[in-house]
């Protein structure tokens, strides 16, 4: 009769689960303070799956690395981030993130469990995804990604992020950007007299104001007057302080800037001024204050739908087509009006918030004219006199 070998002490168990119908491989690393056993268990089809296994948890162990989960699926790493990797973000935002999650990761990638999911995995989805969204909307669903594997990975819920080890292809041509030439611009202006929104529309265009600055813009921000008899005289301003974001502040440091106000934006500001002294006194006792240059009818803040329907009424009797133009591009058509009337670029960048021209130039390329002129301008002044 042959004998079966015995295992070596420390070696562990291996036993048949008729239950699970799979073979089961533990063994005893340890002993907590209390004195209980701690026992790593691991499982295959087959005794040599279950062993491999087993040791591959007992190398995580002695290298002091957690052991992630079994039954972890990428789903779940996911929908932990969204639950609790978001704080402090924007209602907006974390409904942008989960809309994105729940449309276009979770479907593919939800089910694989991510203790096996590898780079190709990730590689091949994205270049799927580049087939049917924008290179910006693939940049978030990759950084969606990224994120919940990061946090899951802080959690001890897996031992390395590969989504951080893929490139981003290149996904379909978004919608571009555009901005009103100077005819388009002042039949806006036009328009606007007759809306409510035309003083957010003027420092919008004059200003070069981000919306979520103006729907947040207070009066105690706004000097109408400015003083004329200070040496040099300072003109009425507009301090871009804050904005509708769940901090209330601007974009960056550099957004937060004090703008000097064309004429037509005080006499906007005078005339809106006046609505809204009529407007409250409709409303009465309904009227909330605080101190919003730009309020709905009972005081409260105007969110981005209010803005924008008003904004394609304007549009409309501008004589374009409100589908095709958005409250933003009021922005990009500042920077396109300064840069054809010679303004440089480094003024541009600096009234409209950025921390650099790289900025500008990458944001509003199609707006900044190309031509460099200053070397042309500067050699024709020294050599100004004809050759004998």
């Amino acid at each position: 009769m042959r004998m079966t070998k015995r295992r070596s002490r420390g070696d562990g168990g291996l036993h048949w689960d008729e239950n699970r119908q799979r073979w089961i491989a533990s063994v005893t690393v340890g002993y907590t303070a209390q004195g209980k056993r701690i026992v790593k268990k691991a499982s295959g089809k087959t005794k040599t799956l279950a062993k491999d296994r087993l040791r591959e948890i007992l190398r995580d162990y002695e290298d002091g690395l957690a052991i992630a989960p079994n039954g972890y699926t990428v789903a779940d790493a996911v929908n932990y981030w969204l639950a609790y990797g978001l704080h402090g973000r924007s209602a907006t935002t974390i409904s942008g993130y989960t809309i994105l999650a729940k449309e276009h990761v979770i479907p593919a990638l939800g089910p694989r469990k991510l203790r096996e999911l590898c780079a190709e995995d990730v590689d091949r989805w994205l270049a799927a995804k580049s087939k049917e969204v924008s290179t910006r909307t693939l940049r978030s669903l990759h950084s969606i990604l990224n994120r919940s594997i990061k946090h899951a990975q802080a959690r001890d819920k897996v031992k390395r992020n590969v989504v951080a080890l893929c490139d981003i292809p290149t996904g379909l041509p978004g919608r571009p950007s555009k901005s009103l030439t100077l005819a388009q611009a002042q039949a806006v202006l036009a328009a606007a007299e007759r809306s409510p929104l035309h003083a957010y529309i003027v420092l919008s265009l004059l200003i070069g104001a981000r919306t979520e600055e103006l729907r947040a813009l207070t009066w105690a921000h706004v000097d109408l007057d400015g003083k004329p008899d200070d040496s040099p005289p300072i003109p009425p301003s507009v301090m871009v302080w804050r904005s509708v974001r769940i901090d209330g502040e601007t974009k960056t440091k550099k957004s937060r800037r004090t703008l000097a106000m064309p004429r037509r934006c005080v006499e906007a500001l005078l005339l809106h001024q006046e609505r809204q002294d009529t407007i409250r006194a409709a409303a009465g006792k309904h009227w909330k204050e605080h101190d919003l240059v730009f309020a709905s009818t009972v005081g409260t803040e105007l969110d981005a739908h209010n803005v924008r329907r008003a904004f394609r009424k304007v549009i409309k009797d501008a004589g374009l087509p409100p589908n095709e133009w958005t409250p933003r591009e009021m922005r990009h058509s500042f920077v396109s009006l300064l840069s054809d009337s010679g303004v440089p670029l480094e003024d541009i960048s600096r009234l409209v918030g950025h921390s650099g021209t790289a900025v500008t130039e990458a944001i509003y390329r199609k707006q900044i004219r190309p031509v460099m002129q200053e070397g042309a301008t500067a050699m024709d002044r020294i050599f100004s006199t004809k050759p004998r």
